[in-house]
């Protein structure tokens, strides 16, 4: 499948959206989980979410993003070293939290509801706006938590920066497929723990997460038929669960990547792949690398520096599995340069969604990128140090 290499100008765009709007757990475990145990400047800190019984979603839908506030209380500024979120609840699919600066807190609170929190599909929307484009880069990430991983923790001899006074926005999104009865979901009571240390006498490197993206089209496999097998339908339907912002997203990535003009109509494959080549974020080392597709992936390969003679395999994740998902921290680290290309190939089996006990009794449709739990993702989550 055609893939096509952008400027940085226009990724800086892609980047921004995905970041604000996407999940999973970013780092894997290695020696940091025993160094958190031996340090004895660390901190931790836990906080509860506020009680929330997911409601029914918009047309056609069946998940819930709810957005709530959380308060570190850190005086000084940390380094995060690990995170665990504790859901209370199976509709839990995943969560993100995203730092919050001071000077974005009376927006915040406006939308809190009282404490209560907000629907937020795509991003946090500080300004209020339902599209993901006008929130382009808002709030970095913190830390996610995906299927089958509840504690991350930042590889070793590195750390997420905490400035203090910052609070948190967690977006945790409800999968309402499963736990559903008598048309309620039971009351999720979340919890999110972090250890930090001081930056002060920290001797951590400050990480960053860049994101890379690939568009999924999955047309409805051989002899499966329905109203939204037609890609036009499926992105009305779209548009009717997540908004015009998630439309707009689609069309983003379809024409970066090259594929606006080669969209497949149809397969007859039982898989079907995709391919994105764009330019690295930043000079400094590659320290982990993290895949995330939806219930129809199979494979993921990301790259650096595809087709030439200094190309390497970041991640080679040859059976994808939704329910575990895991990252890869890379020893040594790999050094990257703002020259350097990456590229993130996924590889999905269409037939799964008639087989998949969520998803067999929803109607046939073709598949593009979505935040819902029965769309798709093509997603490599990076994690970086500058130095």
């Amino acid at each position: 499948m055609r893939t096509k290499t952008i400027s940085r100008a226009a990724l800086s765009t892609l980047v921004g959206i995905v970041a604000s709007s996407t999940l999973v757990s970013l780092s894997a475990a290695s020696p940091r989980q025993s160094e958190a145990v031996r340090n004895t400047n660390a901190n931790s800190i836990t906080m509860q979410l506020s009680p929330f019984a997911p409601v029914k979603p918009p047309t056609g839908g069946t998940d819930n993003y709810h957005c709530s506030l959380l308060y570190p209380g850190n005086t000084t500024d940390q380094m995060i070293t690990s995170t665990t979120f504790s859901p209370t609840t199976t509709q839990v699919h995943h969560v993100i939290l995203y730092l919050g600066y001071p000077s974005d807190l009376a927006a915040a609170k406006k939308i809190d509801n009282k404490g209560k929190g907000w629907t937020c599909f795509g991003a946090p929307q500080l300004t209020g706006s339902p599209g993901m484009i006008s929130e382009v880069g808002r709030q970095p990430w913190l830390a996610a938590s995906g299927p089958g991983r509840n504690t991350s923790y930042e590889p070793a001899g590195t750390g997420m920066p905490l400035p203090a006074g910052a609070f948190i926005i967690v977006q945790v999104h409800y999968n309402l497929l499963v736990g559903v009865k008598n048309g309620k979901s039971p009351v999720d009571k979340s919890t999110v723990t972090l250890t930090t240390e001081p930056t002060s006498t920290s001797s951590l490197k400050p990480l960053k997460i860049d994101t890379y993206v690939a568009p999924p089209d999955l047309p409805c496999p051989a002899g499966e038929k329905g109203p939204l097998c037609s890609r036009a339908n499926s992105m009305k339907d779209l548009k009717a669960r997540f908004g015009q912002g998630e439309v707009n997203f689609v069309n983003l990535i379809e024409f970066i990547c090259g594929r606006a003009k080669a969209i497949p109509a149809d397969s007859a494959n039982t898989v079907v792949s995709t391919s994105c080549t764009l330019p690295n974020q930043g000079a400094g080392y590659i320290q982990s690398v993290a895949p995330h597709m939806h219930m129809l992936g199979a494979s993921m390969v990301v790259t650096l520096n595809q087709g030439t003679p200094s190309e390497q395999v970041l991640l080679n994740q040859t059976s994808y599995n939704f329910d575990l998902q895991r990252g890869t921290v890379l020893v040594p680290p790999v050094h990257v340069t703002k020259a350097d290309r990456i590229t993130v190939s996924c590889t999905y089996n269409p037939i799964l969604r008639s087989l998949i006990p969520q998803t067999r009794s929803l109607p046939n449709r073709y598949i593009t990128w979505g935040d819902g739990s029965s769309d798709e993702m093509c997603l490599a989550i990076v994690g970086r140090t500058t130095t």
